[in-house]
């Protein structure tokens, strides 16, 4: 399989598998989600957030490659620079739709968001740094129309038009779109053997499985 086929497989994989597919976000884009819901999602799902600059951290930290490191540089501090770092972002997110910070902070994972931020953390910690692009491409390709679906939602179906706390998905329609057009190139160029490509898809699978059995962990307590 050449290089080409092989990350239109991973595409393919991952539309398949695409969280807009799930039960918990067409619920969500049909506005039948009690706010309620939301709100608690919204805490679970910080601790995801909260822990991706250090996903990216450990990738960066694997990679020997100069120009694979600068990328994942200039995107962690995207994740993490200054007063509007993305898990602060979140964060607003979470107050406003009617949690505190205190509460965010100490709420206890269930046991799917346990395996989504254990997941993650155990592919970006390989010491093949390919396998956590493999995640982090996976992730963040969805973003974009993620991220704008849930906007729409919140503003349409919930009555939440406070910038403040839509700005994690404003930034996220935008800025993701050029992330994953970066890392499916990266992906092209590393994926040069046919292990490094089975790798990648389990690395790909083991993620798409971990956030979609996280929505699936978060209707099973809260829906």
């Amino acid at each position: 399989m050449n290089n080409s086929s092989f990350i239109e497989k991973v595409d393919a994989k991952i539309q398949e598998n695409h969280l807009l597919n799930h039960s918990f976000y067409k619920a969500w884009n049909s506005g039948a989600l009690k706010k309620a819901t939301i709100r608690e999602y919204a805490a679970q799902y910080f601790k995801h957030v909260s822990a991706f600059p250090r996903y990216l951290s450990s990738i960066h930290s694997n990679c020997e490659d100069i120009k694979i490191r600068q990328f994942l540089l200039e995107n962690l501090n995207d994740e993490e620079k200054g007063d509007e770092n993305h898990p602060e972002l979140w964060m607003r997110f979470a107050e406003g739709m009617g949690n505190t910070r205190k509460n965010i902070i100490n709420t206890e994972a269930i046991e799917e968001t346990d395996i989504l931020v254990k997941t993650f953390m155990n592919l970006s910690n390989s010491d093949q740094f390919y396998i956590g692009l493999a995640a982090l491409y996976c992730y963040e390709s969805m973003q974009p129309e993620i991220s704008e679906t849930k906007k729409e939602g919140l503003q349409n179906l919930y009555g939440i038009n406070d910038e403040n706390t839509l700005k994690f998905f404003t930034v996220h329609m935008h800025a993701d779109k050029w992330h994953r057009e970066v890392v499916r190139k990266l992906l092209v160029e590393v994926s040069n053997t046919e292990k490094k490509k089975e790798e990648i898809l389990k690395a790909v699978d083991a993620a798409l499985f971990s956030l979609n059995n996280f929505l699936t962990g978060i209707e099973r307590i809260y829906c």
